[in-house]
């Protein structure tokens, strides 16, 4: 039996995983803990918190595994160094920040306060997109399958494309820097006055506010060719002019310009944050939605002339992009997808550590990952404990009590704050640290809005839906249990579920089975037996912050929002009582 250790550290996203004979017991990202949204330095709590999720301790860690290779790909960084001398000191930069990995049991040292005699692991460094691209092979029911990653860049690539199989992911292309899907992605943003690393959700929410004004431009922006594609130098900032994306002292992701003169000279000055969106900003987040639908597509094409299967293994934060994932049915030759909860860069913990076990190790103890509750749970005491502290009153209810009384509310319309077993793996509540409501409500966006959430007022929120309904409202029967595809919502279904139907009549789905999770299916079900609607209104349990993990920042945020209702464990709270 191994012990393995998976991180991502000193990049967006640090996360820690622990698996163990091939199965993930524990996984979370340091966010959740330090509550530094994206954080990018060394994730120490997430470690501490993994190890004590598993019972282990760090002399019990055979191997650690990092979701980053400095080797790989090392002809094709020098050979762009040597076309391009000028930008050499920026990409020292961007290296000298990413070194801190070369060893990891000093770093254990300095960072954990960890003994050096009971160090005895082994460092493994697993190529950034192998990572990716194992962290969901590796976690499905399959033997074979295409493999496919996509991001901004990771070790000098922006894409790989592989042949899964047994304990093998065999790489068929890789597309390198600077040509990327994620930066033509992450420039747009930019220049449309979403600056935050993470802020392209928010642009694939604007985009169906635009329309194709631009579509000759883009087309200009993205060359596709035979194999792979190309962009247009002339719209970016050159590789490596600056850093593209660095991070603080305090480990706060700062983003670079990636926008070139050029833009400014063809649509005007950049938009100012938060300031008024013009018709040509949402023309351009229509735009960029589009052509990167139109490469991505071209490019799981290819892999499947590479690949000729019906199944494709995806990750990488491109793999975030839910409206593309719910198209590709339509567009491309593949009929299923398996992707991780934590698509983005936070998976690269899981993803490296499930690549030593299977890929390395050869332990051959596959695992498929139906749910995704690898994070914390808190005990009884512990959740009474934080009521106290913030003077909640609550009642204690046994569990069909705890589901009539919940359902009774969201019916109702009232906002109600879900706190249940452990905390989820990945980027999206899934019914774990949820905010629940009434999706047939016309007026609850503007409330949740109002009262909690405080977001754009074009973002949509998101349907969780029984398993077994999703083919009577959506117009795709592929599951999506892990909130990771868009689908066009049926006519007749559209006002029953106003508040998660966006305007272009779609929901960004999430079908619950309940061997999954049969609580939060059971809650479900027992609001679609009082409203007729199999449905809530799922989003994450926080206020403009990272999602809460403990009973004490859940017991705050309902507190200081204007939330009516907080089921948290078997405790039933409402601020009227």
């Amino acid at each position: 039996m191994s012990v393995i250790l998976g991180i991502n550290a000193y990049h967006p996203g640090a996360s820690a995983a622990i698996v163990i004979d091939g199965k993930p017991v524990a996984a979370i990202a340091e966010e959740r803990l330090n509550r530094i949204k994206y954080y990018a330095l060394f994730p120490k709590l997430a470690i501490l918190k993994c190890l004590d999720i598993a019972g282990i301790e760090l002399k019990d860690i055979d191997y650690v595994a990092i979701g980053r290779d400095p080797d790989a790909n090392r002809s094709k960084k020098i050979e762009y160094l040597v076309r391009n001398p000028t930008k050499l000191l920026n990409l020292i930069k961007i290296k000298m920040s990413k070194s801190s990995l070369g060893d990891m049991k000093e770093l254990f040292v300095r960072e954990l306060d960890a003994d050096p005699a009971q160090l005895r692991f082994e460092q493994l460094h697993v190529e950034h997109h192998l990572a990716h691209i194992a962290g969901s092979y590796f976690i499905s029911p399959w033997e074979r399958c295409a493999g496919f990653s996509v991001d901004g860049s990771g070790d000098f690539v922006t894409c790989m494309l592989a042949k899964c199989e047994g304990d093998q992911i065999d790489i068929r292309k890789r597309v390198f820097v600077p040509h990327s899907l994620g930066s033509l992605y992450m420039m747009i943003c930019e220049f449309i006055g979403y600056r935050k690393y993470g802020d392209e959700g928010k642009v694939m929410g604007l985009a169906p506010l635009g329309g194709d004004t631009y579509h000759d431009t883009f087309e200009d922006m993205v060359n596709l060719t035979g194999d792979s594609f190309t962009l247009n130098s002339k719209y970016f900032m050159p590789f490596g002019s600056n850093q593209g994306m660095s991070f603080d002292e305090n480990g706060q992701m700062k983003i670079h310009r990636h926008y070139s003169d050029f833009m400014v000279e063809k649509f005007g000055e950049p938009r100012e944050p938060y300031s008024d969106i013009p018709d040509r900003d949402r023309d351009l987040a229509f735009g960029v939605q589009r052509i990167f639908e139109k490469g991505y597509m071209h490019l799981l094409n290819i892999l499947h002339g590479m690949v000729p299967d019906e199944r494709v293994a995806m990750a990488g934060g491109g793999i975030l992009n839910s409206v593309a994932n719910g198209k590709l049915f339509d567009e491309t030759p593949f009929r299923e997808t398996a992707i991780q909860p934590a698509a983005g860069d936070e998976g690269l913990s899981i993803g490296a550590a499930l690549y030593v076990s299977n890929c390395i190790l050869k332990e051959g103890n596959r695992y498929e990952m139906q749910s995704a509750d690898l994070g914390p749970e808190y005990s009884d005491s512990e959740i009474k404990s934080s009521l106290n502290h913030y003077g909640i009153k609550y009642i204690k209810l046994d569990r069909d009590e705890l589901i009539d009384k919940t359902a009774d509310d969201i019916e109702k319309g009232c906002v109600v704050g879900w706190f249940q077993g452990r905390m989820e793996w990945g980027p999206r509540a899934l019914g774990n640290r949820s905010i629940l409501a009434n999706p047939g409500r016309k007026d609850m966006k503007a409330i949740l809005n109002s009262r909690i959430k405080r977001r754009e007022w074009f973002r949509p929120f998101a349907p969780s839906v029984l398993a077994e309904c999703q083919s009577d409202i959506f117009d795709h029967t592929h599951p999506s249990p892990f909130m990771l595809h868009v689908y066009k919502i049926k006519p007749e279904w559209r006002e029953k579920l106003v508040a998660v139907n966006h305007v272009d009549d779609t929901g960004r789905l999430q079908s619950v089975a309940r061997d999954e999770n049969a609580l939060y299916y059971d809650l479900i079900k027992k609001v679609g037996e009082k409203t007729g609607t199999p449905a809530v209104l799922n989003t994450s349990f926080n206020e403009n912050e990272p999602i809460v993990c403990s009973p004490q920042e859940a017991a705050d945020c309902f507190t200081r929002t204007k939330m009516d209702t907080l089921a948290i464990g078997p405790f039933f709270c409402r601020k009227d009582d």
